[in-house]
């Protein structure tokens, strides 16, 4: 009996009774232009008095859905039956002292509904401290039925809806803002402007109720217009825009949204986007009345994805299409340069051909030449004997010995252009002095140091003080040239080069080591040939005859000395030595 007495004390300022006229208002006002409230209270007369006075209720056009549990286990009934109650006005004391507390930690902890706001009511304060309900609870109000007269129900009430509406909006916006990370992520997955067309106005639909009618078009840096995707009644819409396929009002929004960008219109939800490149884009889609508008801030994030997409994927074609005309260029080029190759390489045969004619005829025509020099010279050796048994004059006798002496310089002659036309063509003259190897090889590394800095490699140098040897300077140093070019060339980016001098017993040896790939067993038979390439490429890009080691060999093998090579397997580099004798007496121990 306790309980009734404080529920009817409680209810002192509430009427208990109820306008039928009034609940007839409430209860048939149009659903969606209503509040949802629930009652939770064991007292009949709570429910009646709250009816009556709340039952003129409005706030902002919208009227209120009173629900009523008369217990903690019908009201988790009811929370299950309608998840969008906005505001509880909870009785503490039901079927326990804590029916109400408890039941404000199911709807927080089970039931996760974080957004409805929960009055407290009592009859008994001192059943549960204000401030400790406050701390431990996620309440909006601690009221006792003694001071919640109409009037501070209403203002409760009222801050209550209001908080429950803010939150209904923070939780709206995170879900379309969680909703538009996931949309704008997937953009960048796409490879085809249409594709891409196509999940924007998916996009639109999922985050502003947009289910109907939706274009997207852009407009190149020409002004010439296409459409990427059409979806509801301009899903047939040509590829070319016509003003008169999507109606005038639909032209009038993809005109505006090209003109400028960001939002030209909420309802149709129409936006402009601009790309880096100068493409400029109109979204436009129908927004059906009670669909949700995305507010300014996501507006902002989409056309920031959605422009940064179109952006990456119309650079990602553009880079495309220049990949294809360059390999286009490359293909020609490389075909224009074997027809060059081809070209060189007959005319070096034609001019071989004639070199080889031209040394045969040359020795051909020396030959014939030698028969009539052997008749001249003989013929003077004959009058020589005859002056020199018989008087004849002085002047005689030096006519004879010029023309003897003419003869064998001219004899001489013939001899050189028989030599000629019968040896290699690529006979060198070598002109031996006393040369200070080492010097001579520090200039040619020298020569190569900046190719090496460019390719970050390094070029280790050990030698002694100097070494004297006869040998022909420039030609000795373009065969030592050679071998350190070609370990730049054939070494790798950031490599290591190794160049050594020493004396070794009674010969000079140049060693040149690479950090190449070495050689491969079919490169060793044709090492030193003419125009000969191997297996190996320069690592920077640079051009190869196939003559350095030809010429290197040939040069070494004109001083008497040789050319060998030490290569240990394939990717273990190279190295190249060169053995030059020594002067008799200048030998020295290994």
């Amino acid at each position: 009996m306790q309980q009734d007495v404080d529920n009817q004390d409680g209810n002192a300022d509430l009427l208990t009774l109820v306008d039928d006229e009034a609940r007839t208002l409430v209860e048939g006002a149009p659903r969606r232009d209503r509040i949802k409230i629930a009652v939770v209270d064991d007292d009949t007369f709570v429910h009646e008095g709250t009816r009556f006075a709340l039952g003129s209720y409005t706030l902002n056009g919208r009227s209120l859905e009173i629900l009523s549990a008369f217990s903690a286990a019908e009201a988790k009934v009811l929370l299950r039956r309608h998840p969008d109650i906005a505001v509880i006005l909870l009785d503490v004391v039901m079927e326990t002292d804590r029916a109400g507390l408890d039941l404000v930690g199911t709807i927080r902890e089970e039931f996760g509904n974080e957004t409805v706001r929960i009055i407290l009511r009592t009859g008994q304060p001192g059943q549960a401290p204000e401030r400790d309900v406050v701390v431990r609870y996620d309440i909006n109000d601690y009221k006792a039925k003694t001071e919640l007269t109409a009037d501070k129900l209403f203002t409760a009430l009222t801050a209550a809806i209001r908080s429950h509406d803010q939150l209904m909006r923070i939780s709206e916006a995170r879900r379309k803002l969680e909703a538009m990370l996931a949309f704008t992520g997937s953009l960048f997955g796409q490879r085809s402007l249409h594709r891409l067309a196509e999940e924007v106005l998916d996009g639109v639909a999922m985050l502003t109720g947009a289910g109907g009618d939706g274009l997207v078009v852009i407009a190149g840096p020409g002004g010439e217009e296409r459409v990427l995707a059409g979806r509801g009644s301009y899903s047939g819409a040509p590829r070319a825009l016509v003003r008169a396929d999507v109606g005038e009002p639909v032209a009038t929004l993809v005109t505006t949204a090209l003109e400028g960008p960001g939002v030209v219109s909420r309802r149709p939800f129409a936006v402009g986007l601009r790309t880096e490149g100068g493409r400029r884009i109109a979204v436009v889609a129908t927004v059906p009345d009670d669909g949700g508008v995305l507010d300014d801030m996501l507006l902002k994030l989409f056309c920031d994805r959605v422009a940064a997409a179109f952006d990456t994927l119309l650079l990602q074609d553009d880079l495309r299409q220049a990949n294809e005309r360059l390999e286009q260029r490359v293909a020609q080029r490389t075909a224009e340069l074997m027809a060059a190759n081809r070209r060189l390489e007959t005319q070096w045969a034609r001019a071989r051909s004639t070199a080889a004619f031209q040394n045969e005829l040359l020795g051909i025509v020396a030959h014939d030449l030698k028969n009539p020099l052997a008749v001249i010279m003989g013929r003077t050796e004959i009058l020589q004997e005859i002056v020199a048994q018989a008087p004849v004059a002085e002047s005689a006798r030096n006519q004879i010995d010029r023309i003897r002496e003419s003869a064998r310089r001219l004899t001489g002659m013939v001899d050189g252009l028989i030599k000629d036309a019968m040896g290699d063509t690529l006979e060198l003259p070598i002109r031996r002095e006393d040369t200070d190897l080492v010097a001579l090889v520090r200039e040619a590394i020298e020569a190569n140091k900046p190719l090496a800095d460019r390719k970050g490699q390094t070029i280790a140098f050990s030698a002694p003080a100097g070494i004297a040897v006869p040998c022909d300077h420039e030609r000795m140093r373009e065969a030592v040239d050679n071998l350190v070019s070609n370990a730049v060339k054939y070494s790798r980016q950031g490599g290591g080069i190794a160049v050594d001098v020493r004396v070794q017993g009674n010969e000079v040896l140049i060693t040149v080591t690479d950090s190449g790939p070495g050689l491969l067993p079919e490169d060793f038979p044709r090492l030193f040939g003419r125009f000969q390439r191997l297996s190996a490429r320069p690592t920077g890009g640079e051009n190869s005859t196939g003559l350095g080691l030809f010429i290197a060999k040939r040069i070494v093998d004109l001083h008497g000395g040789r050319l060998d090579v030490v290569s240990p397997a394939p990717g273990g580099g190279c190295a190249f030595i060169i053995a030059i004798g020594l002067p008799a007496g200048r030998e020295a121990a290994a």
